[in-house]
């Protein structure tokens, strides 16, 4: 009797994989991710040429005012701004006429505004 569907026979192996479709499978892989990885180091080294061109905008200072509000002192230029930020919000408050002196202790790098994320995971394990 003939049978309606073809199927494998119960004791077929199954087809071999050669070795040098392997390799060049997994040459091409290393390929591809070498270049998605060079193409990533390319575009933060472009970011970072970017940001060192010029510094025309520096935060100065910045303090708490509420839980999710704060003043920013921020320097454009040669113009000084104080800045409220709140949750969805950015609004000018004054746009100094005499620039303010800052000493380097009073001074926010954007590094204390913006915490990494190793020092938020001390924080959280109280080290």
């Amino acid at each position: 009797m003939s049978h309606l569907f073809a199927a494998p026979a119960a004791g077929s192996a199954a087809p071999a994989v050669s070795a040098g479709g392997l390799v060049s499978v997994t040459f091409a892989l290393l390929i591809v991710l070498a270049a998605v990885f060079a193409l990533a180091w390319l575009a933060r080294r472009m970011r970072m040429v970017g940001h060192r061109a010029g510094h025309a905008l520096e935060i100065l200072a910045s303090t708490p005012l509420g839980p999710k509000e704060r003043a920013v002192l921020l320097k454009v230029g040669e113009t000084q701004v104080l800045l409220g930020v709140a949750p969805g919000q950015v609004t000018a408050l004054h746009v100094l006429a005499q620039p303010i002196e800052i000493g380097p202790s009073a001074s926010v790098t954007l590094a204390a505004v913006r915490p990494t994320f190793a020092a938020l995971l001390k924080r959280s394990l109280g080290k």
